[in-house]
């Protein structure tokens, strides 16, 4: 349910190229016949221990959804929510975090607004510019097309088990490093082969959101999970079954539109409904142009696992192998 579906008609707004007709990772408003302006927010509860890694991860995340459009972000504002008696030196170090991330990727933070609130949370509104016949979608997939993801699974799974005291450390600090891991260089990497279909997967799953680029693209997928690539210490925690509760919705929403090998087990299959925060991006690739990307981005040091293909019909299967 859309609570605002009767309120702005699509027809009514021709320069909003993307938000309200169909689920997409931002806002796109046409500037002329060649630029649009890509606007986005996202902001959550501290997912790690660190202040400064939590305000770096929060903005690398909600920078996602504007690479995920095939944009470059250059202005944002912070969003932050605040315990009253929380240290001046942890909120501090929240916020800077998250400057020192925007500028690593070129943008401003001018400003924002802080409100009070029992636990802290924090994150960006986040603009950028996109050159329409570079801009990414959910719905630009077809047959044929090679499915690349361009960082790891398991976040959910290895934060969530920091959280009950049974996480290792080098597991944490794996996960952190990825997740502060900016999607600008996979980004780009779609703009120069010129892709049209992507998304970032994150709090809804590789599943939720592949689902939702093949319902968009009016495709079916399928993906191989002995090519899917998950941090260390993801199987682990699946088995000890340290899922957040993102991930059993996920499965209750998305599950009956995913069909399993029978040889993938119980965990293993929940650590693709595993909810990522600052997750990688899922890219469709024409054939022709997969050696040539898989290439490129070995030059330009950007982890690609090329972990499906998308096909004729609907719905997603999950093959072993």
């Amino acid at each position: 349910m859309r609570p605002i579906q009767n309120v702005f008609e699509p027809g009514d707004y021709p320069d909003l190229l993307v938000g309200l007709a169909g689920p997409d990772d931002a806002a796109v408003w046409q500037l002329d016949d060649q630029r649009a302006l890509v606007v986005t927010t996202d902001f959550f509860t501290p997912v790690v221990d660190d202040p400064y890694d939590f305000g770096a991860i929060a903005a690398a995340n909600s920078l996602s959804d504007i690479y995920a459009m095939g944009a470059k972000p250059f202005l944002a504002l912070n969003i932050t929510a605040l315990p009253n008696d929380l240290p001046t030196d942890i909120s501090s170090e929240i916020l800077r975090g998250g400057a020192e991330k925007a500028k690593e990727a070129g943008v401003v933070i001018a400003g924002g607004h802080t409100v009070q609130d029992e636990e802290p949370k924090y994150g960006l509104v986040v603009l950028g510019f996109v050159e329409k016949k570079l801009m990414l979608t959910k719905g630009g997939l077809t047959p044929g097309d090679s499915l690349v993801l361009t960082k790891p699974l398991g976040f959910g799974c290895t934060t969530t088990a920091l959280k009950q005291g049974k996480a290792d450390e080098t597991d944490v600090s794996e996960v952190v490093g990825w997740m502060k891991r900016l999607n600008r260089t996979a980004s780009s990497l779609a703009n120069e082969f010129k892709l049209s279909a992507a998304t970032d997967v994150t709090g809804f799953s590789l599943l939720g959101h592949a689902i939702e680029m093949a319902e968009a693209s009016g495709v079916a997928i399928n993906f191989d999970y002995g090519k899917i690539g998950f941090v260390s210490g993801a199987t682990k925690y699946a088995k000890m079954g340290t899922f957040p509760a993102g991930a059993i919705d996920n499965r209750s929403y998305y599950g009956s539109q995913v069909s399993f090998d029978s040889a993938i087990d119980e965990a293993s299959q929940m650590l693709l409904f595993d909810p990522q925060t600052s997750g990688g991006l899922l890219l469709g690739i024409p054939k022709g142009k997969i050696t040539a990307f898989k290439s490129r981005a070995e030059e330009l040091d950007q982890p690609i696992w090329e972990i499906g293909e998308v096909r004729d019909g609907q719905g997603i299967t999950v093959s072993s192998t």
